[in-house]
């Protein structure tokens, strides 16, 4: 299950086929004979023949092309078996900084290199300044074909995306800065049980917002964290608080085989990244002092790296470097008890602030409610110029929009004349939202983007909430949904293709 083999059609330049792994969580043991639990780390080699044509490329620190076209690689650092990761197939590589190159089909490689050109090396810049130096040489991005379910997947040296970060604007390259954040986090102190998940991703979800405080302020931040909020939120609806795994501490029962224990896979949700968010954010909130806690966050590091831990050593490492912090018995405030954090599911009891994202958040509810008004007030619309915001803006806009849909007759027609910025993005959140907003509204002008959108990419969270939204909507739409499946199918991802055929009633496991 772990090695994915495409044919040319699932792949952007539909000539050859391409074969990829995904290990995250225990799936790497059907690759290689391994300890497949992320609490034992080690170093490795691999040599990979491939066939003439082809180009062989792992998350490795050093790799050498042999004769008879072989590859030969070596990670010299210890890492987790789920971050091995092999990818052949047509692809080449374009430099974008001085320790950075990008990797994707020939038809990509041009698009790829003026999106990422110089942008990768200043959130490095920023990652070390804030945690300490970046200890794997090399970060390369390699831009998987359209038919990659994931968003990304931060396997060292070389983190695996979807090419729908490729927006032609460079808007979406601030969506690198969670995978390069998991250079310290994640890769290098490591969860040892997927039961404790949220170290890698609370803590990831953490430096990401601290990077981004640096690159683009504190307002745009909130905005984006305000958005991640938001999801929580329609998780937990979705689920029930009370779920048990919407603790941070889940418990995985072991069986004899992956069938009878619960798979680490169904623990993935929203709650480790958000809730996970919350609670550093707790921690930091404790200690009352930014420049301090960005120095915990350093220490932190340098005590763990190349380890594998648990909360446990997380909380008693914090405690030890704020002595103050351990007298006062700040582990124990009623309500707020660490175990409480870590076993009590549920909403976090704590919620950073994120007011500062309001100067953001209001021109766009604003317009929002204009926009939903029976009678348009042109005036008052046209005042309001959308030319500076940025991607979290025009997402949180347009979520707004969905919200109020359907619209009174004839306000969405209007709207995307007026915004041919947000109607033709080419930027996959906003083409998402306006898929959505088109579905919503029947606004059966615009269906060919639904269509044209779902062809382009395959990413799960792009594609199945488009289905959902198809299939729970009119008969016309229930046709679309049909027509497009049928078109698509043999393009997506098995998993993918199995969810869309549950929505559709066509059997498959959800």
């Amino acid at each position: 299950p772990q090695v994915c083999w495409l044919s040319p059609e699932q792949t952007a330049g539909k000539q050859k086929p391409y074969m990829y792994t995904q290990g995250q969580a225990v799936l790497n043991r059907s690759f290689f004979p391994c300890f497949d639990t992320p609490s034992a780390k080690f170093t490795y080699s691999a040599t990979v023949k491939v066939p003439e044509g082809f180009t062989a490329v792992m998350s490795a620190t050093s790799w050498e092309k042999q004769k008879d076209n072989t590859f030969v690689f070596k990670m010299s650092q210890p890492i987790p078996s789920y971050l091995i990761a092999l990818v052949v197939g047509d692809i080449v590589s374009a430099d974008v900084g001085p320790r950075s190159r990008v990797w994707a089909e020939p038809c990509l490689i041009e698009a790829a290199k003026k999106e990422y050109d110089g942008v990768i090396e200043e959130f490095l810049v920023v990652g070390e300044k804030l945690f300490g130096p970046y200890v794997w040489g090399r970060y390369d991005i390699l831009f998987m074909p359209p038919s990659f379910p994931f968003g990304g997947m931060e396997n060292p040296c070389l983190t695996f995306v979807t090419p729908c970060l490729l927006a032609g604007d460079r808007s979406l390259v601030d969506v690198i800065i969670h995978e390069i954040s998991h250079s310290w986090f994640g890769n290098l102190v490591t969860n040892a049980s997927w039961g404790e998940f949220w170290l890698n991703e609370g803590f990831t979800m953490y430096a990401q917002r601290r990077i981004s405080t640096e690159v683009y302020g504190l307002p745009y931040t909130c905005l984006e964290a305000a958005t991640g909020r938001a999801l929580l939120r329609q998780h937990m609806d979705a689920t029930g608080e009370e779920h048990p795994l919407n603790k941070l501490r889940v418990v995985i029962e072991p069986g004899f085989c992956l069938f009878l224990g619960v798979n680490p896979d169904d623990t993935y949700n929203e709650t480790p990244y958000e809730k996970g968010f919350c609670f550093v954010s707790y921690l930091a909130h404790l200690v009352g002092n930014q420049s301090k806690f960005d120095a915990f966050l350093q220490a932190y590091v340098n005590r763990f790296k190349f380890q594998s831990i648990t909360a446990d050593d997380t909380l008693e490492f914090f405690l030890e470097y704020f002595p103050e912090l351990k007298e006062k018995g700040v582990d124990s405030i009623p309500g707020f008890e660490f175990d409480r954090w870590l076993n009590t599911p549920g909403w976090p009891p704590y919620l950073p602030d994120l007011s500062p994202g309001q100067q953001l958040m209001r021109p766009a509810d604003e317009l929002a409610e204009l926009w939903a008004a029976d009678g348009l007030n042109m005036e008052a619309i046209e005042a309001v110029d959308i030319t500076g915001w940025r991607t979290y803006q025009l997402v949180y806009f347009l979520d707004q929009v969905l919200q109020k849909s359907p619209l009174p007759e004839g306000n969405v027609k209007r709207l995307s004349k007026m915004y041919p910025k947000i109607s033709k993005a080419q930027n996959a959140e906003l083409r998402l939202r306006w898929c959505q907003i088109v579905l919503k509204n029947n606004l059966e002008a615009e269906y060919s983007k639904v269509k044209d959108f779902l062809q382009s990419q395959g990413k799960q969270k792009y594609t199945l909430p488009l289905y959902r939204a198809m299939w729970g909507g009119s008969e016309a739409t229930r046709a679309l949904a049909m027509e497009t499946f049928s078109a698509t199918a043999p393009q997506l991802h098995v998993n993918v293709q199995n969810y869309v055929k549950k929505i559709l009633g066509l059997g498959g496991a959800e």
